[in-house]
C-alpha cells in the first residue's frame, strides 16, 4: 500500500533537497579543507534540517564519522559524504564518495559502488527478495575487481526513524524476505580494496537516544535531555550541535546521560 499523497510528497521533497545538498558538498570540497569547515558550510546550506549529523569519513574509515567541535582532520584521499534531510519526520539518506587524490586513484572503486547502486535500483520492486538485491550489488562490485562490505548495509526508513528493522544486504545473504509496496528503503553499496568487513573504531560524536521518559536526578542533565527530546525526537544528533548551543559546559551532563545508557554513541 502506497503512502498517502501528502506523505509521499514529503518523502520526495526530503530526497530532492538532500540530492541538492550533496551536489553542493561535492562542488565545494577540496583536498586539505578542514572537515569542520566543510560540515559547517553544509549545515548552513541545509538550514539545519538534518535527519542525522553529516558523515565525513576519510580513507579507511568506511562510514559514520562526523567531526566533533574540536576536530582537526582534513578532507583528503577517499572522502565519503553521507547526509540526510528531515521534513516533519520524513527522512532522506544519501551519500557519495569523492576522490581527492591528485592521481585520482580511487575512481574505479567509486564507479563500482555507483554502478552497483544503479543496477540494484533497476530490479527493486514489490516482491523482490533481499538476497536478489544483495546478489546484484555483489556481482556488480566484483565485476570491477573489488569486494562488497558485508557488515555495512542499506536499511528501511520510517517516519522519525532513520534505521528500520529491515536491512538491505550488499551480498547474497540468502534472505527470501520480499519488499512490499509502500516501503521506503536506502540502498547503500560499499566497495572495498580489503576483505569485505569493517571493525568498530573509537566512537564519533554522533549520539542517539535509547530511553525515553527516564527519570534523571541531575538538574543539568535533565534539562539537556529535555532539549534533546524536543529537538531531535529520537533521531541521531551531534555533540557538536550541543556545544554550539550551550558551550563546553554541556560535555559533563552529556557524559552523564551516556553513562546512564539514556544516550548511545
Amino acid at each position: 500500500m502506497l503512502p498517502p499523497k501528502e506523505e509521499l510528497k514529503k518523502w520526495k521533497e526530503a530526497g530532492k533537497e538532500a540530492a541538492r545538498l550533496l551536489s553542493y558538498a561535492r562542488k565545494i570540497v577540496k583536498s586539505g579543507m578542514p572537515l569542520l569547515e566543510l560540515i559547517e558550510k553544509i549545515e548552513e546550506k541545509a538550514k539545519h534540517r538534518f535527519a542525522f549529523p553529516t558523515n565525513l569519513s576519510v580513507d579507511s574509515i568506511a562510514a559514520h564519522y562526523s567531526p566533533c567541535y574540536k576536530d582537526r582532520n582534513v578532507a583528503k584521499g577517499l572522502l565519503k559524504i553521507d547526509l540526510g534531510i528531515n521534513i516533519d519526520g520524513f527522512i532522506s539518506d544519501t551519500a557519495c564518495s569523492v576522490d581527492l587524490t591528485e592521481e585520482k586513484k580511487h575512481e574505479e572503486l567509486i564507479k563500482a559502488s555507483e554502478k552497483a547502486l544503479k543496477e540494484a535500483i533497476k530490479i527493486i520492486k514489490p516482491g523482490i527478495k533481499l538476497c536478489e538485491i544483495g546478489k546484484t550489488i555483489e556481482d556488480t562490485i566484483r565485476s570491477f575487481g573489488f569486494l562488497p562490505i558485508k557488515n555495512l548495509t542499506g536499511h528501511e526508513i520510517r517516519r522519525w526513524k532513520l534505521h528500520g528493522s529491515l536491512k538491505i544486504p550488499n551480498y547474497d545473504d540468502g534472505s527470501n524476505f520480499q519488499l512490499e509496496e509502500g516501503m521506503i528503503i536506502a540502498v547503500e553499496p560499499f566497495a572495498t580494496y580489503g576483505e569485505g568487513l569493517v571493525v568498530n573504531d573509537e566512537p564519533s560524536c554522533i549520539y542517539r537516544q535509547l530511553t525515553f521518559n527516564y527519570p534523571i536526578r541531575d538538574k543539568k542533565a535533565r534539562k539537556l535531555l529535555e532539549f534533546i527530546e524536543k529537538n531531535y525526537k529520537g533521531l541521531p544528533f551531534s555533540s557538536r550541535w550541543l556545544v554550539n548551543c550551550f558551550g563546553n559546559s554541556v560535555i559533563v551532563p552529556l557524559s552523564l546521560l551516556e553513562k546512564s545508557q539514556i544516550l548511545y554513541r
